[in-house]
C-alpha cells in the first residue's frame, strides 16, 4: 500500500510541477531553439470578412461595441457585421435595430435573433450558416477591438494550412483590484507561451475575445463546447495550424471581485473532463510532433490539477507517518492552503498572498466544474460577470 501511495504521490506531484513550472520553462527553451522562426504576415491579404458578435442581454455594452466595430481599419466593401443575439430579453435587440436604422450608410450590419437560448456556441453555429464571406472574425460583446485587429488577423493567414488565428486579449483594469491584477498576470504569462507554440507549430487554445477562421473551416460544435478550447485541437488533428498574432488586440475587463472570476472559471471548466484528452490521436507524437508535447504540458496537466492536488495531499498524509520528508511536504501544503484562507478572510492587500489565493480559487473552480459535469449541472450558457462590463 505504501508503494501505491508513493507512486500516486510522485505522479501527481509531477503533474503539478510540469503544469506550473516545468512546461513554462521548457517552452521558453524551445522558443530559443526556434528563434529564427517568426510570424509571417501578408497585409495585401484582405479577403471578405464577417465580424460576428454574440450577445445575450448586453444592453450595457452593445452600443459601445457597435460603435467600435464600424471604426475598424479594413476595406468597408469587404467587411460585414453580424450580431448574433442569443435570445436576449433586455434592450439589446432594440439597441442593435436602432443602430442599424441610424447608420444606413453601413448597410452591412445584420442582426440574427436566436429564438431559444442555448449558449454562445449554438448562437455562433446558427448565425454562421447565414455568412457568405470568406472569413469569420469572432469577438465578445464586452471586448473593444483595436482598429487594426481585423487587418492583423487576416494578414496572418499566409498559407492554406493555417485554419485559425487568435488575437491578444489585453486586460484594461489590471490595476483596479488584486483579483483583476492576478488574472492579468496569468494572461501575460499564458500569451507568451501561446506565441511560442504558434510560432513553432500550433497553439493549444485561443481566447473568445478575438479570433478568426475561414468560413469553410468552421465546425458546428456541440453547444456545451467552447471555441476557445475546442477549435485549435480540432484543426491540429486535421493537420492544420492554429496560431497567435498578438498584434491583433482586443481590450477587455477581468473580473474585479473573486466571485466574478471564480464563476467565470467554473464555466470555463464545464467540459474539463473531456478536454484532458479530447482525442486519443493527440498521443501520436510521431504524427503530431510538437502539438502532442504542447497539449500534454499546457492543457492535460493543467486540466488534471484538481485531482493531482488532492492526491498529493491525501498520499502525503499517509506517508508522513513514517517519513520526515513527506511530513515536511504535508506541512508545506497545509501552510499554502492556510495562507489562501487567511487572504480570503482578511482581504489583506498582499501581492504574494493574492497569488496563492488566486491559484487556490482556480483549483476549487476546477472541482466545481467537475462536480457540475458529473451531476449534469454543466450548461452551455451562463450569467455574465457584471464587473467585466
Amino acid at each position: 500500500m505504501e508503494l501505491l501511495f508513493e507512486i500516486l504521490f510522485y505522479i501527481s506531484g509531477f503533474i503539478i510541477f510540469w503544469a506550473m513550472i516545468g512546461y513554462p520553462i521548457s517552452i521558453k527553451f524551445i522558443g530559443k531553439l526556434y528563434k529564427a522562426r517568426t510570424l509571417k504576415k501578408e497585409y495585401a491579404h484582405q479577403p471578405t470578412v464577417t465580424v460576428m458578435v454574440v450577445a445575450h442581454n448586453e444592453e450595457k455594452v452593445i452600443l459601445d461595441k457597435l460603435n467600435n466595430i464600424i471604426e475598424l481599419d479594413y476595406p468597408q466593401d469587404k467587411l460585414e457585421f453580424l450580431i448574433a443575439s442569443d435570445n436576449s430579453t433586455d434592450a439589446t435587440n432594440e439597441i442593435v435595430k436602432n443602430f442599424i436604422a441610424d447608420h444606413k450608410e453601413h448597410h452591412n450590419i445584420r442582426l440574427y435573433e436566436v429564438k431559444a437560448r442555448k449558449g454562445k456556441t449554438n448562437a455562433q453555429n446558427e448565425a454562421q450558416k447565414t455568412v457568405t464571406t470568406e472569413y469569420l472574425v469572432m469577438t465578445d460583446a464586452n471586448s473593444i477591438m483595436d482598429k487594426k485587429s481585423v487587418k492583423e488577423l487576416m494578414a496572418a493567414f499566409v498559407s492554406e494550412d493555417i485554419a485559425y488565428v487568435s488575437g491578444r486579449l489585453s486586460i484594461v483594469n489590471h490595476d483596479i483590484s488584486d483579483v483583476s491584477n492576478a488574472e492579468a498576470s496569468y494572461w501575460d504569462s499564458d500569451l507568451a507561451i501561446r506565441e511560442i507554440e504558434g510560432r513553432v507549430q500550433t497553439i493549444t487554445a485561443g481566447n473568445g475575445a478575438l479570433y478568426a477562421c475561414r468560413t469553410t473551416d468552421y465546425h458546428d460544435f456541440d453547444p456545451i463546447e467552447c471555441h476557445d478550447s475546442a477549435m485549435p485541437p480540432l484543426y491540429a488533428i486535421k493537420g492544420k495550424r492554429a496560431i497567435a498574432n498578438h498584434d491583433a488586440v482586443a481590450y477587455e475587463k477581468a473580473g474585479e471581485v473573486v466571485e466574478d472570476e471564480f464563476g467565470r472559471k467554473v464555466r470555463m471548466n464545464r467540459v474539463l473532463l473531456k478536454h484532458i484528452l479530447p482525442d486519443v490521436r493527440i498521443l501520436n507524437i510521431f504524427k503530431y510532433k510538437w502539438f502532442s508535447y504542447f497539449y500534454f504540458g499546457h492543457r492535460t496537466c493543467r486540466y488534471l490539477l484538481w485531482i493531482a492536488h488532492l492526491m498529493v495531499l491525501v498520499t502525503s498524509i499517509f506517508l508522513a507517518i513514517n517519513s520526515i520528508f513527506y511530513a515536511v511536504i504535508l506541512i508545506g501544503q497545509c501552510l499554502f492552503y492556510f495562507l489562501a484562507i487567511i487572504r480570503a478572510i482578511t482581504k489583506i492587500n498582499s501581492k504574494y498572498l493574492t497569488m496563492v489565493y488566486y491559484y487556490c480559487v482556480t483549483i476549487v473552480a476546477q472541482w466545481v466544474g467537475v462536480y457540475n459535469i458529473l451531476t449534469g449541472k454543466a450548461k452551455p450558457f451562463w450569467e455574465k460577470a457584471e464587473s467585466t462590463r
